[in-house]
């Protein structure tokens, strides 16, 4: 009886820490980071218009920035030196114009 007793105490030595390290390294499931939520939202910059390109649908504003138009933009009458208000949306590293309003 003492021979399975202590078979069973060290049999229980041995598998006792193996399972608690196996379940310290499972890690939590991480919610999606705030930045890839708001990537998705439409920001607003109101700015004046360095360059457009409508066979393109390409608009530059003075800070550098080139927005691309959607292919269904109708021009309201863009001009070089005219303010606008963009609205857009970041696509990756892209900036995606969703709508241009004369300001």
């Amino acid at each position: 009886m003492r021979k399975i007793v202590a078979s069973a105490l060290i049999a229980l030595l041995v598998a006792a820490p193996g399972a608690a390290f196996a379940a310290s390294t499972a890690a939590p499931i991480a919610a999606k980071p705030a930045a890839m939520s708001a990537a998705a939202s439409t920001q607003s910059i109101a700015s004046t218009v360095k360059a457009f390109d409508l066979k393109t649908h390409s608009l530059t504003l003075a800070n550098g920035v080139s927005y691309m138009l959607p292919t269904t933009f109708k021009d309201p009458g863009l001009k070089i030196g005219q303010k606008v208000n963009v609205n857009y949306q970041m696509n990756g590293k892209t900036y995606q114009a969703t709508s241009v309003a004369l300001s």
